[in-house]
């Protein structure tokens, strides 16, 4: 496939209230976790612009954020074009978020290939990550009708993950193995986790590769009256706005991906080291992991065991529970960067 047709998106508008404990315990500040440096000297985020340097130039790379993160992203994309910083008033879960970004894609490259990638996620070996990434590019370049899912194979039954259950093998010559999709299940029972891995499913990785007018075709069979929302809306921020105003939350994974198995194939990633770093103890198994060597950014001094086989706690941090506010992320600051003024579509 030709470089130029390749796109980037990188999903940074979750507020990840789940882990604001720890980002508080680590800087200060509840912020959310794509935004803080867990390990080494990186965030989360810039770890992620770092991993897909190879995969498509800057030009192609499109960035999501909420509105009431400006302060906090706008200095770590310093290398994206500011026209392809996607600004969204308010989280609405993953599915406004993507189809915003969708609708800005396409009005730039109706024929554009895009790869999907969370930026609050962990790879251990970047390397090994984008070639399956480029695998799955390889995959649509021959079934262009199809949405290819980057699959992880589990090392348990998680039962906060989304799973997806590999049918056949797909016949594509050269192209290394992937899999028909027979079912499409997000955050099951912890019963019906155990039962999908012994099954063979894979967790959802969440990254995925597919023809932005192939999706916004499907998404626009299966959800038309949000489609139809956006309709006219890019470029106009009030409009924008108001579009979100009148729009209910929805799940990309569970409202979307679930009831469209048949349109889904997905490849397996493994040997990555990935891990989606949800919860403290997601975050501790992977340093658990990493051994010694691990570099994470103060954490031990805020978590400890709860004993064999009970996870990890935080030691001195607010709950997770309590309220979060870009003023709360700024506070010493001032209060809220004037950077986050009118939405950058």
């Amino acid at each position: 496939m030709k470089t130029k047709r390749r796109w980037a998106l990188i999903l940074a508008g979750g507020d990840g209230k789940r882990l604001q404990a720890l980002t508080r315990a680590i800087s200060g500040r509840p912020i959310p976790k794509q935004y803080c440096s867990i390990t080494g000297g990186r965030s989360l985020l810039q770890a992620t612009l770092s991993r897909i340097q190879g995969f498509t130039a800057a030009q192609r790379t499109a960035v999501i954020i909420n509105k009431d993160h400006l302060p906090l992203a706008l200095p770590q994309l310093e290398s994206i074009p500011d026209q392809n910083v996607i600004v969204q008033p308010a989280n609405r879960d993953t599915g406004p978020g993507l189809l915003l970004s969708l609708r800005y894609v396409v009005r730039r490259d109706p024929e554009a290939v895009l790869a999907v990638f969370p930026s609050d996620h962990y790879v251990g070996d970047a390397g090994a990550f984008l070639a399956h990434v480029n695998r799955a590019v390889e995959i649509v370049a021959q079934l262009p009708h199809k949405i290819a899912l980057v699959g992880i194979p589990p090392d348990r039954a998680e039962p906060g993950y989304g799973y997806v259950l590999p049918a056949g093998p797909l016949a594509l010559g050269s192209v290394a193995p992937a899999f028909h999709v027979a079912a499409f299940q997000e955050k099951p029972s912890a019963e019906m986790a155990r039962r999908l891995v012994s099954q063979g499913a894979m967790w959802n990785s969440f990254v995925m590769v597919f023809g932005v007018s192939r999706m916004l075709e499907l998404l626009r069979e299966r959800l038309p009256d949000p489609v139809a929302r956006f309709d006219g809306v890019l470029g106009d921020a009030t409009a924008t706005a108001k579009a979100y105003g009148d729009l209910l939350p929805w799940n990309f994974s569970r409202d979307f991906l679930c009831h469209i198995p048949e349109h889904l194939v997905v490849v397996e990633a493994g040997g990555t080291g990935w891990s989606d770093w949800g919860t403290p103890e997601s975050v501790m198994r992977t340093v658990a992991a990493l051994g010694p060597a691990a570099s994470v950014s103060s954490m031990d001094r805020f978590l400890r065991p709860r004993g064999s086989g009970q996870g990890w706690s935080l030691q001195s941090a607010k709950s997770d529970t309590a309220a979060s506010t870009p003023a709360e992320w700024h506070a010493e600051d001032g209060g809220i960067s004037p950077v986050c003024g009118e939405p950058k579509l």
